[in-house]
This record gives structure tokens, C-alpha cells and sequence, in this order.
């Protein structure tokens, strides 16, 4: 039985009846039922349900449309994919690159996140490295909480980088392209001298994102 504040997990024909109906809309129950293969009293229980939640709405002689529910989220995600990277990024976790493992390690846990920025003494992005790097290099490896952070980071130009003024969906792109968890957000370190040096101003993260959606799905941004 369904009650207010229960999270309902819509099955997986559920969720396929949804897609048709944004693919199709308006379409019958009939024509839903002939889509999936199947018989429409066999997904009638299902059809109501997705009404009731706000997934569908129904009209008579018409047929279904995507309901409230649906569009919330569709006008959520479109939100937050579109603001600026400057606009929610958080702040960067750094050390320098003559840091030890040990150093990395224990920053990780103080300041809970998956990946350490690395720089050297003026500020500028030398290099990025992941809880799967610290793992790597410890492992069966006495000497490992001594060795520098620059023996086991990913370099810079190799790391991959967002700039403030990139939209979050293009981050998103880069995170899912390049299977990284967050983004180092970047920036010329001297902009008038014409190098190529950048430093880190920030990090956005796919926690950064989800979360970004449901407060936007809530009405909190």
C-alpha cells in the first residue's frame, strides 16, 4: 500500500511504459500494450500506478501523457545542466607535489573526497591523484607512505580539466567520457605572460551534480 513518504522503485516495465508514452505521446493503452507485446489489461495496474505517482496523466478518448512528476524532472536536469561550472563548483583540496603518500592518504579521509589536486610552489596544476592511485601504490609496498606525490600522480597536461565558464553538462560529458569521478575547475595561472600554466580554483564532482539535481528537483536551488 502506498503511503505519503514512501519511495516507490517503479519496475523495469514501468519505467519502459514511461519512455514510450514521452516517445509517443498522446498514445492509448491499447497502442502501449501492442508496443510492449502485451495485453492491456496485463498493464493496467501498471497505468494506474503511474498515474497516481504523477508519472502519466490520462485523458479520455485521448489517451497518456507525461505527467507532472516527469516534467519536474526533465525541467530540473535542463536547469542544472545549464548553469555555469563557476556557479557550483567546490573548493579544491590540494598539496604539493613534494607531499608523501601518506600525506595523500590521510588528507583523503579528513576531507572525504576521491581525488587530490596537486601543485607546486606558485600555485599552478601540476598533477591530480585518485584514491585508485593510492591503492595502487601501497599495496604490497612497506615503503609506499614515503614515496612523493609526484611519483604517483597523473601529470598535467594528462589531467582532464574544466573551465569556470563550461556549462555543467559539459562537464558531465568529460566525467563520463574520461570515467573520472570529478573535474579539477581551471584557470590561466598568469594570463599576460601567455604560458600555459593554469592553476586550480576548484572541482566539481558527480556528487557535486546529483546533488545539484535533487535540490532542483525539491525547489531548493
Amino acid at each position: 500500500m502506498y503511503r505519503e513518504g514512501t519511495k516507490i522503485e517503479l519496475s523495469p516495465r514501468q519505467l519502459e511504459i514511461v519512455g514510450l508514452v514521452q516517445k509517443h505521446a498522446p498514445v492509448t493503452g491499447e497502442q502501449i500494450a501492442e508496443l510492449l507485446g502485451t495485453t492491456r489489461p496485463a498493464i493496467r495496474s501498471d497505468l494506474m500506478l503511474l498515474v497516481m505517482l504523477g508519472y502519466l496523466d490520462a485523458k479520455p478518448k485521448v489517451g497518456y501523457f507525461l505527467g507532472s512528476a516527469v516534467v519536474k524532472q526533465q525541467s530540473a536536469a535542463v536547469e542544472v545542466t545549464g548553469m555555469r561550472v563557476k556557479d557550483v563548483m567546490g573548493i579544491p583540496v590540494t598539496l604539493r607535489e613534494t607531499a608523501t603518500v601518506s600525506d595523500a592518504v590521510v588528507t583523503l579521509f579528513l576531507e572525504n573526497v576521491g581525488s587530490l589536486i596537486v601543485a607546486d610552489a606558485a600555485g599552478a596544476l601540476v598533477g591530480i591523484v585518485s584514491r585508485k592511485d593510492l591503492l595502487k601504490v601501497t599495496l604490497g609496498n612497506a615503503q609506499a607512505a614515503t614515496v612523493p606525490l609526484s611519483m604517483v600522480m597523473t601529470r598535467y597536461p594528462n589531467v582532464v580539466t574544466v573551465s569556470p565558464v563550461d556549462t555543467v553538462l559539459d562537464a558531465i560529458r568529460k566525467m563520463i567520457e574520461h570515467q573520472v569521478d570529478g573535474l579539477p575547475v581551471v584557470q590561466p595561472l598568469h594570463p599576460s605572460e601567455g604560458t600555459a600554466k593554469v592553476e586550480a580554483i576548484g572541482r566539481i564532482t558527480k556528487t557535486t551534480v546529483t546533488r545539484l539535481l535533487l535540490q532542483s528537483t525539491a525547489g531548493e536551488l
